[in-house]
């Protein structure tokens, strides 16, 4: 059964943004933006993918915070009440959390404990070529580390939309632009960056090429919580006198502003340290960096901060994608917001066990060629992310029109953008989606590089 009575609300504005922009930023801007501006061009990257935000995220993000505002429902019962006979599209989008969650708090333990690490003056150690395969190979401390991330991220969503949720990220938010300034600042002054810096904000017109667009928009949709449930979610706590367009302008800025820091951060550090050798996922974030910090002048105090930072960004994450599930849950059940964490907690701790020792005493079991850690990522962001963005595409533009869309936003203001949603919604968003999806597929079996 539906359950919209006496539903949780954020205050305004400011803690809707703050709370979706946390669910934005996450590990996804921290480590693969770097990684992936620094292999397509720098600078044309970055200008490409801003382009993409203002245009193509800010079409999608809109759509999925109008459909719940419109609701007052998680995604399989917003998509149920516009039109019943698709209400897959949201059981296909609430999949996509719940397999997301488990193996995302996975490496938000990892981030935990390199965190503990270079604040308990470990810091040496960490930045070793063996430690963090040690760590990960340990039967035991991988697992122990991903039950903390999840003990803090249960208890974030145990105390609500407003206490919780909200509070949180007013809280976590401006801290992490703080934090991303500061390092980004220190990191720009180290001998030997500014060949870095060049590198990653002046755009090479050569550099560009189709895989340049096709990864800027494959990680805007892993970076903007596109297609997730999230921004559904969000928006059915959305009060009618909140402006959706302004504020999903205000979460790209948010969200881009942290991306580019990070790029920032990382990128020049790196030039300056390793010859430029920007490694991808965890071997950049648990393997190079440490290395960085540890030639690095202050390189500890700027590790702790580093490690801080990336545990605020997984954090306002891994909860966005909790309260979805436990949403989720709620609204179809009708159980209690308490018991419904307890049950989701159970549930993402057991999934996620498989992620946690995939790497190391499991290794030798795999799932299409993949160990499970990269299988669940395969699964989420590469196959289901992009098929639910591409259905969510064909039901606006198609089903209950952009019309719908368009009425929801302009009840608190005149959308002032309509003809540019309309035409991404219809035509841009679903040929540039199914390009993603191919791609993505293709890349990950080794028939097409991007």
């Amino acid at each position: 059964m539906e359950q919209k009575n006496n539903r949780s609300n954020f205050t305004g504005k400011i803690g809707f943004v703050l709370a979706a922009a946390g669910s934005a930023i996450g590990l996804g801007n921290i480590w693969r933006f770097p990684y992936l501006a620094a292999q397509y061009g720098g600078g044309i990257f970055l200008l490409v993918y801003i382009i993409l935000a203002v245009t193509f995220g800010f079409a999608l993000m809109t759509a999925e915070i109008a459909i719940g505002r419109k609701t007052g429902l998680s995604c399989i019962g917003a998509f149920a009440k516009l039109r019943k006979k698709f209400a897959f599209i949201g059981w296909i989008e609430s999949v996509v959390p719940i397999i997301v969650l488990p193996y995302y708090s996975v490496i938000g333990g990892w981030v935990i404990k390199y965190f503990v690490s270079f604040s308990t003056g470990h810091a040496h150690a960490a930045s070793s070529d063996t430690f963090f395969n040690e760590f990960i190979k340990s039967p035991a401390e991988p697992v122990l580390w991903f039950a903390i991330f999840m003990i803090l991220t249960t208890v974030t969503v145990l105390l609500g939309v407003q206490k919780g949720v909200e509070n949180v990220s007013k809280l976590l938010m401006p801290v992490l632009i703080v934090l991303s300034l500061f390092i980004s600042v220190y990191t720009m002054f180290i001998p030997g960056a500014m060949e870095g810096v060049l590198y990653y904000i002046s755009p090479n017109i050569s550099k560009f090429s189709v895989n340049t667009v096709l990864a800027a928009m494959g990680q805007l949709f892993y970076s903007m919580s596109i297609a997730m449930g999230i921004m559904i979610t969000y928006g059915s706590y959305l009060k009618k006198d909140v402006n959706i367009e302004s504020s999903v302008k205000q979460i790209e800025i948010f969200d881009t502003a942290v991306a580019f820091l990070a790029g920032l951060m990382i990128i020049p550090a790196v030039f300056a340290c390793s010859d430029g050798n920007v490694g991808q996922g965890p071997g950049l974030m648990f393997v190079t960096l440490p290395k960085v910090f540890e030639t690095m002048r202050g390189g500890t105090v700027i590790g702790i901060l580093f490690f801080l930072l990336v545990l605020f960004a997984a954090l306002t994450s891994s909860v966005s994608m909790m309260e979805t599930v436990v949403s989720i849950i709620m609204d179809k059940t009708g159980l209690k917001r308490k018991l419904s964490c307890v049950l989701v907690f159970i549930g993402a701790f057991i999934i996620g066990i498989p992620a946690s020792l995939g790497n190391g005493i499991w290794e030798n079991y795999k799932v299409l060629g993949m160990e499970f850690l990269t299988f669940f990522d395969f699964i989420s962001n590469s196959v289901l992310m992009p098929i639910v963005a591409f259905l969510i595409c064909i039901f606006v533009g198609y089903i209950i029109k952009p019309s719908a869309i368009i009425d929801e936003v302009n009840k608190t203001a005149p959308m002032k953008n309509e003809k540019m949603f309309e035409l991404i919604i219809k035509y841009v968003a679903p040929i540039c989606i199914l390009l993603i999806l191919i791609t993505s597929i293709l890349n990950a079996f080794g028939i097409f590089k991007i």
